[in-house]
């Protein structure tokens, strides 16, 4: 690949413009309540993904970007750009450390006052003294004999949250709070060895988070066919299955970025905050909350003035490091997320299709997963050998669901799962009560049954169909155990 050390500014320009046509929508990786999915499913061969040429198409694009901008870094013109960016950000940079816990205290006072939620709008939960906490922690963070308590806040929601949902779903969510609690923790130190540190942990934490996150895109790239075709303009005209692999390059990518040096983080950081940044609007206030944070550590990476490289210094400032880097955490990701997967679920998956007419009725609203609106997931690859069917939606292909099987027994089980709770719930002397008991076991019928659809269903208008059932379904289910706790009730199981 051509190195140009003396590119020219343009040149820098014209590298983010490019990269810019294969990462238009990074956001939506991340705004996981748009619909239902089964994270417990295999994921799709990773050979899917490498024998893909729009795979390779955007990495190479990148790595242009990476290895143009590293050229002009080493460069006396890399110095007057980072300094020319430094003085913009100034201003900011004086009170970084201000900005920073303002900007974690508002999005634990957020999250308070949206109630019902872990670390995120994705984490749902009934319990009202979560909240609670979420206002300590916010409390917290302004003053440096306090900021240690509230990082160990972020930990402990974070370990809470494992009741409900299972670790390698929880995963998402672990290097980002790790870093945020890492930041508190160092910014109140009194050693220099350790105070310096703080703002690279925030960027390693959100660098670690949109590389592990990024890999759903390769691994169900179903989950995320509803959006696209809900928000069509997400994608710039490009054909779906062209634009989903090359989203989760960017994504990976932008985040690898960040962990690399001072002028490729730099330039990461606003590309990934002008992306993430034209999602809020189409995805309202509640996308806002959820990636606030997050596109504060990406301003903070932008106004951060030091050119100190900690780790692996040797390699990240040789242009051969760029590539070699790249390669390495994608080896190190791709074999973490499916090996992880693998570990926690089982080759085939915790919904296999041998076992599908007995595991849906138990799979669909299991303990790790009681938040439903998430991204579609759970079909399988194409049938070895099988034409595409076409997306009426979108006219880009659709991969096959799984194998028929005995459709019949698995619809007969969503229906065997529900009638005897309705039954019992309805006779509770309590009308409201009753109420709320005999509707619960029926709308989990109704999720059971749209999940018996995906997992078998060939019609893009009854599988789009099914998808708003279970989104607008589960948000009533969670409503109605909301109002059971509130008055002592115990919900069923």
């Amino acid at each position: 690949m051509p190195h140009q050390r003396h590119c020219s500014l343009r040149g820098v320009a014209l590298a983010c413009a490019a990269l810019a046509t294969v990462i238009p929508t990074v956001a939506e990786a991340h705004v996981k309540w748009f619909a239902p999915y089964i994270v417990g499913a295999p994921p799709a061969p990773i050979s899917r993904t490498l024998a893909d040429p729009w795979f390779w198409a955007a990495i190479v694009l990148v790595l242009v970007f990476f290895v143009a901008t590293r050229a002009i870094e080493r460069t006396s013109s890399g110095e007057v750009i980072l300094k020319g960016m430094d003085r913009i950000s100034d201003p900011l940079w004086n009170r970084l450390d201000d900005f920073v816990r303002v900007v974690i205290g508002a999005f634990f006072v957020a999250i308070f006052a949206v109630g019902g939620v872990y670390l995120t709008p994705d984490l749902k939960t009934p319990a009202e003294w979560v909240s609670w906490i979420q206002l300590l922690i916010a409390l917290g963070v302004f003053s440096k004999k306090t900021m240690p308590l509230s990082a160990a806040g972020i930990i402990f929601l974070w370990v809470l949250a494992l009741r409900d949902y299972d670790f390698f779903h929880l995963l998402d969510y672990l290097a980002l709070g790790v870093g945020v609690a890492a930041y508190l923790v160092l910014a109140s130190s009194s050693k220099p060895e350790w105070h310096k540190h703080r703002f690279e942990a925030l960027r390693w934490g959100v660098a670690i988070a949109l590389m592990w996150s990024s890999l759903e895109k390769f691994a169900y790239p179903d989950w995320f066919y509803p959006l696209v075709v809900e928000k069509p303009f997400l994608t710039f005209g490009m054909p779906r299955d062209v634009f989903i692999p090359m989203a989760g390059v960017a994504e990976f990518t932008m985040g690898f970025g960040l962990i690399w040096t001072p002028l490729v983080r730099r330039l990461s950081a606003i590309a990934l905050f002008l992306i993430m940044g034209t999602a809020v609007y189409p995805f309202g206030r509640v996308d806002l909350i959820g990636h606030a944070l997050i596109m504060a550590i990406f301003v903070a990476i932008v106004a951060d003035h030091t050119r100190e490289v900690h780790f692996l210094p040797a390699i990240k400032r040789s242009l051969a490091g760029v590539p070699a880097g790249l390669m390495a955490a994608l080896v190190v990701f791709v074999s973490g997320y499916w090996g992880l997967h693998m570990t926690f679920y089982g080759i085939e998956g915790r919904v296999a299709p041998a076992a599908a007419a007995t595991e849906m009725a138990t799979h669909s609203h299991s303990p790790e997963h009681p938040h439903g609106p998430q991204a579609i997931g759970g079909m399988g690859a194409p049938p070895k050998g099988q034409p595409d069917l076409k997306d009426v939606a979108s006219g880009a292909a659709m991969p096959y669901p799984e194998p028929a099987g005995d459709v019949r027994a698995a619809y007969e089980a969503t229906m065997a799962k529900m009638h005897q709770p309705m039954m019992e719930g309805m006779a509770n002397p309590d009308p409201d009560v009753a109420f709320v008991l005999g509707m619960l076991p029926h709308h989990q019928g109704a999720v059971d049954m749209a999940e018996v659809q995906l997992r078998y269903g060939t019609d893009p208008a009854n599988r789009e169909l099914a998808a708003a059932i279970i989104r607008h379904q589960q948000v009533e289910i969670d409503r109605m155990k909301a109002w059971l706790l509130q008055r002592g009730v115990a919900v069923p199981e």
